[in-house]
């Protein structure tokens, strides 16, 4: 982790690292749909670098927000790094969205599970998941549990890494710069956030 980035997450966790409350998961008041996005090592470039943000990764999940997508932050990160975790979407200008995050120590040893079980939390009370991005095994585990076809997981290429984890996904993305086209293309839906 760089030194900036290591003293400002010391000082967030001294100021408060507790566990963060999960978001309610209402149902939408008419057909809704849903992008997941895992954070670490997915809209981070790596996962220990948790203050870090990929290039054009805001501009993509703000485009889906933008088409009326509802928008679900998905992680299984400890404990005592969860704490900073609003502050840093708001920093960097992420769009607002629903914030899922590990409740037991459980959750975190299994976060295949974790992950799928929330998604199907989302799917029973009447969100379809549209599109999911990760980058570890264990999210394609937990897309694949939730029934997400293939066509719609994209698998994030960590830093420094030649190719992406193993798992189910349409595609292995070096970044979201390539991947903005893309994006662009998906038709808008109408949603109730």
């Amino acid at each position: 982790m760089k030194p900036i980035a290591s003293t400002v997450l010391a000082a967030l966790c001294v100021a408060g690292c507790a566990k963060l409350p999960s978001t309610p998961v209402d149902a939408p008041l008419r057909p809704g749909k849903v992008v997941v996005f895992d954070i670490d090592g997915t809209l981070t470039p790596e996962n220990i670098d948790v203050l870090e943000v990929r290039k054009d990764v805001v501009n993509v999940v703000k485009a889906y927000s933008d088409k009326g997508y509802r928008i679900l932050y998905l992680t299984a990160r400890s404990l005592h790094l969860q704490q900073p975790i609003p502050y840093w979407l708001n920093r960097y200008g992420f769009p607002k969205g629903d914030l899922q995050t590990a409740q037991t120590s459980q959750d975190r040893k299994d976060p295949a599970t974790f992950k799928a079980n929330m998604l199907e939390n989302y799917k029973k009370v009447g969100w379809k998941i549209a599109f999911a991005y990760g980058d570890s095994t264990t999210d394609f585990q937990a897309y694949e549990r939730a029934g997400i076809a293939k066509e719609h997981v994209f698998a994030l290429l960590r830093e420094n890494d030649k190719q992406c984890q193993p798992g189910v996904y349409s595609i292995c993305l070096k970044g979201y710069t390539e991947h903005l086209p893309f994006v662009e293309t998906v038709a808008s839906v109408k949603s109730s956030h």
